[in-house]
């Protein structure tokens, strides 16, 4: 895994970055484990756009990932390593002593052949293994965190993600997460243990424009580039400022650094500290 810097033959090279995708073993994906992703540009069912920006972009794949890992207690080879078109990390295509196969999202340092398992008791403590938070000792990284039992993998899913288990108390894991933020997750709620491959994903400079709208985003406007009936930003003469004590969305609402968690929500009893 590393960063690939071209000659600046051209201004939109200068500024471009790229993965050099050297860890990847594997070019083609599974075919079983794979669907076809079909574009919505941001339209509901309805046909409306619900959200703005969005559209083209290169036809991919969406490889289905495994999140609960409910194969217990059996041991799985890793078969390749693979890129995702839909996220950050890698994927490694895992194979079973049955012949059943399964994408995970790959842990940095794993290698192909490596074996892996994943347990509801206590195993081997390796980069890959996968167990309840009770079980792993206390200090360790671990990504692909449950938030209830059984339910799969909900957060620490990033490229380069992973989250340090600092204290068990009254059947809860206290977890410091990327963010800063420190959090109670039930200690009998499974993790993966290690932290999620490919770190320097967010490194990456697009570069220009024309990348971004492979990604399937579309150009946005300005909204003080708006008139007044379109944005509450528009309207003036020339380069002049939004005109508001802060700034808004299109519909009115503050936005940019407004904190938008409801201050009702049922898990912020487990927050022990905010993220920074």
């Amino acid at each position: 895994m590393g960063i690939r810097i071209y000659k600046p033959t051209t201004a939109g090279r200068r500024l471009t970055t790229v993965d050099d995708f050297s860890d990847i073993t594997k070019k083609e994906p599974e075919k079983s484990l794979i669907i076809i992703k079909k574009g919505k540009g941001g339209r509901n069912a309805q046909g409306k756009i619900t959200v703005r920006h969005r559209g083209g972009g290169v036809k991919r794949y969406i490889r289905i990932i495994d999140w609960r890992q409910r194969n217990y207690n059996k041991p799985a080879t890793v078969q390749s390593v693979e890129y995702d078109p839909s996220r950050g990390a890698r994927i490694i295509l895992i194979k079973y002593e049955t012949g059943e196969k399964s994408y995970i999202v790959a842990p940095m340092g794993i290698k192909v052949g490596d074996e892996i398992m994943s347990s509801l008791n206590k195993i081997e403590i390796k980069i890959g293994n996968r167990m309840p938070l009770k079980y792993i000792p206390l200090g360790s990284m671990v990504h692909n965190v449950e938030l209830q039992p059984g339910q799969g993998a909900k957060i620490i899913r990033g490229a380069g993600c992973g989250a340090q288990i600092l204290a068990f108390k009254d059947g809860y894991a206290h977890l410091k997460f990327p963010s800063g933020e420190i959090r109670k997750v039930r200690d009998d709620c499974s993790a993966t243990v290690g932290v999620v491959s490919n770190p320097e994903h967010g490194l990456i400079r697009i570069g220009k424009a024309g990348r971004k709208r492979l990604m399937g985003w579309r150009p946005e406007v300005r909204g003080k580039a708006m008139n007044p009936v379109d944005h509450p930003h528009g309207g003036g003469e020339g380069h002049c400022p939004i005109g508001l004590k802060g700034p808004k969305t299109p519909w009115g609402k503050p936005a940019l650094g407004v904190k938008t968690r409801n201050k009702h929500k049922y898990s912020t009893k487990f927050i022990i500290k905010r993220r920074k």
